[in-house]
Formats: structure tokens, sequence, C-alpha cells
């Protein structure tokens, strides 16, 4: 019988660095890579976190080569689901420094930090 998509979502956060928006923000003004995986349409609409680089889901998993494996990356996406499974695709291709945004983009609007219109 084959997984849910919230049994691998939760076998994908049991695997990996679940950070706080606290966190993150602390890692990212210490030099970490943050990475935005939505969809373009949903960094229109919704704007991102300052700083961050974005790589749409399917392209990073595509081609993760894109970003430095030495690096602390730190990924999100709307709600911390496709950020947990794409850490997990990231650790298996030797990323052995990244992590998520648990909550994703959610998360950090929710807690009042801030943000920025898409360019």
């Amino acid at each position: 019988m084959s997984k849910s998509i919230q049994e691998l979502i939760a076998e994908a956060r049991a695997q990996i660095e679940n950070l706080e928006v606290d966190e993150v923000e602390t890692q990212v003004e210490a030099g970490a890579l943050l990475v935005d995986i939505r969809e373009p349409q949903e960094l229109a609409e919704l704007g991102a976190i300052p700083g961050a680089v974005h790589i749409p889901k399917g392209t990073l998993d595509a081609d993760p080569a894109q970003l430095d494996p030495s690096r602390r990356v730190i990924l999100y996406c709307a709600g911390g689901n496709r950020s947990a499974l794409s850490t997990v695709l990231l650790q298996q291709h030797g990323f052995e420094n990244v992590a998520h945004l648990g909550g994703g983009f959610g998360a950090w609007a929710a807690a009042g930090k801030p943000v920025e219109p898409a360019s």
C-alpha cells in the first residue's frame, strides 16, 4: 500500500531540521541562503521574505546543483510541506547543512516579519 502525502511529509519532517521563524531570521542575518520554492504566482500574490532567492520547487528538484552544497541553505514554501520534502531531496544529493522554515511563508507573515513585494 502506498503512503499518503501527509505520511510522506511527516516522515520528511522527522528527518530534517525544522526551524522556527526567529531561528531563520537569525541564520539569514549570519549568512544563510534563504530559498523560496513557491510557484511564481504565489510569490506574485503574497510577496516574499526579503533577501530570499526564488527557485520554484520543480526547478530545484530537477537541478539541485543550482545551490552550493557547502553553504547553509534554508528552504521555505507557503506552509512548510513542500519545503520539508525538498529538504530531504537536497540531503539525498549531499547537502549536509540544509533546513526548512517550519510553517513556511505563512508562519513568517503571521509572526509580523517583513515581507517585500515580488520583483
